[in-house]
């Protein structure tokens, strides 16, 4: 039995033996072909990008900074919902809903955001906000230098996220004429375009 183990043991010595010596004459081997492929990087033109004096173009779809959009008359697009708020997983979204009037309106609807704030040292960029949104109101367009000299600059609030009327005079609140608006949701744009464009000829065709 002792002499069994023993030849176990020395089987497994040579073993190892072997292979510590195949590693050791593999190894200046190995280390050629790493300085190898680095020689031949060494030639390539370079894919780095220069950043910030040379900013690469973001992919269409890329999820960045948050903007607050308006209709083409100057309204603004949100209605104080809260369904972004609702469905952001990181809750990094607060809006407290203030009410319209035609004296002072902000929006189409009986309401508006009053306050609008994103933590974004929260935001994982998602987009969860964007398709939970009825009004398309907030989008996450291509923006992506986001900083803050503290935390506390990290929160953005309505003024930073809303986007700039057409023009002036179209700017909110202003005071509109009764029953100019008479629903919340106006007709769906996106910054895709209108995906129900066309939708409706094209039902009647088939029916």
């Amino acid at each position: 039995m002792f002499e069994e183990s023993s030849a176990k043991l020395k089987e497994a010595q040579v073993k190892e033996s072997k292979w510590e010596l195949k590693e050791t004459l593999l190894g200046p081997a190995r280390i050629a072909q790493g300085m190898l492929t680095t020689l031949r990087q060494a030639f390539r033109k370079p894919v780095t990008t220069q950043y910030p004096e040379i900013k690469r173009p973001p992919r269409q779809r890329f999820k960045g900074l948050h903007e607050l959009k308006r209709y083409e008359d100057g309204m603004e697009r949100c209605i104080g919902c809260a369904l972004c708020a609702a469905a952001c997983p990181a809750d990094a979204i607060f809006v407290e809903a203030g009410e319209n009037s035609d004296e002072e309106r902000y929006s189409p609807g009986e309401r508006y955001a009053r306050v609008y704030e994103i933590n974004m040292i929260r935001c994982i960029f998602c987009g969860y906000c964007e398709d939970a949104c009825p009004t398309n109101a907030i989008v996450l367009e291509d923006k992506y230098e986001i900083t803050g000299p503290t935390r506390q600059g990290m929160i953005f609030t309505k003024e930073k996220l809303l986007v700039d009327p057409p023009s002036p005079e179209l700017s909110t609140p202003r005071k509109v004429e009764p029953g100019t608006y008479e629903r919340a949701i106006l007709p769906l744009t996106t910054r895709f375009g209108n995906p129900l464009a066309g939708s409706e000829p094209e039902r009647e065709a088939r029916m």
